[in-house]
């Protein structure tokens, strides 16, 4: 991994989100400048998994130019090993390990953040991946399943084995995105680990970037819900540590963007269906609304159609003026990233 990222800054890392960071995104993305490495959406994994062909298609047509990671998710051993292999047959940059989402489904199942409440079952996992995988092998983790506390313990396992890098997402699995990051804890790795560690999570704009790198001396950032809410991000993150002028883009520039997701999106649906469409389109959107009044939100999501979507788009969006530089500090998405932001953590 450690060759992978830049030399002369931190790297830059699009984090994975089920169901918004696919193909089309990707296209759309790599367009206002992009991530230094991307992760697929995860590839379920149990005994009777087969590759998803869609989230596949994010590897074999990578359209960033840019080295992708195809990630895994699941607690069936054999069933990871046989994916990882079947996985590297594709045009991959290496495998990562998903130890991180929090939603109540996967972890019903111990995967993901699940995956955190049996530190013995992530030792023999890594073991196994570690030793199938003959390219590179990365883990993506929280703090913790109940408590930041549980993370020294996590670590230590992390420690025995030889993965090739570390994302963390600075908060634990009951915390989900509704509280602060926990940098110290992405120190600790930093400071315990061989391999580079990722810091990951409420990185907003260029200010919270730079505000988690210092705290944790990680080697880059991975950013997911903030490139999702300003494209133009990963740019500014690379702008700002070149000491050059930041990219200000403008609402109608977003406008754009909206628009050339749309229809990117749109192109790949094998049997359009406009209402449903929509309703895909509002996955995205629900991050870009942050920072804006918050009818723009409310709207959207009582649109049903394709001329009520795009009519209240151009309502808020048509128009010269910057795009807002922050979420809403009452953003239920974004929790926490004014104290990053101040270095109150």
């Amino acid at each position: 991994m450690r060759d992978l990222l830049p030399a002369d800054r931190p790297g830059l890392l699009l984090a994975p989100m089920q169901a918004v960071t696919d193909l089309p995104f990707l296209r759309v993305m790599a367009r206002r400048g992009g991530a230094d490495l991307y992760v697929t959406e995860y590839f379920r994994v149990h005994g009777d998994s087969r590759l998803d062909r869609w989230i596949l298609r994010s590897i074999d047509e990578n359209p960033t130019g840019r080295p992708i990671f195809a990630q895994l998710i699941g607690q069936d051993v054999a069933a990871l090993v046989r994916t990882a292999r079947e996985l590297e047959q594709h045009a991959v940059a290496g495998i990562d390990l998903n130890l991180g989402c929090p939603a109540p489904v996967v972890c019903r199942k111990e995967a993901g953040g699940g995956l955190l409440r049996n530190l013995p079952k992530i030792d023999r996992i890594l073991g196994e991946l570690r030793a199938a995988v003959a390219g590179r092998f990365t883990v993506k983790t929280r703090v913790g399943y109940h408590s930041p506390d549980e993370f020294p313990a996590l670590l230590e396992v992390f420690a025995r084995h030889a993965i090739d890098a570390l994302t963390i997402h600075g908060r634990t699995v009951k915390e989900r995105y509704a509280t602060p990051v926990h940098p110290q804890r992405v120190r600790a790795a930093v400071e315990g680990l061989a391999c580079p560690v990722i810091a990951n999570g409420n990185v907003v704009d260029t200010a919270t970037g730079a505000a988690y790198l210092a705290a944790t001396g990680a080697a880059g950032l991975m950013i997911g819900r903030g490139a999702i809410r300003n494209p133009w991000l990963f740019d500014q993150l690379r702008a700002a540590w070149r000491g050059a002028p930041l990219p200000r883009p403008s609402c109608r520039e977003l406008l754009a963007h909206v628009r050339e997701l749309y229809d990117e999106i749109a192109r790949e649906a094998a049997d359009f269906d406009p209402p449903r469409h929509v309703q895909r389109m509002k996955k995205t959107m629900v991050f870009v609304t942050q920072g804006f009044d918050p009818a723009f939100e409310h709207e959207l999501r009582r649109a049903a159609i394709p001329d009520e979507f795009h009519a209240i788009c151009t309502r808020h969006l048509d128009h010269d003026e910057p795009m807002p530089a922050l979420p809403g500090a009452d953003s239920k998405l974004f929790c926490g990233f004014a104290e990053l932001r101040s270095g109150v953590l």
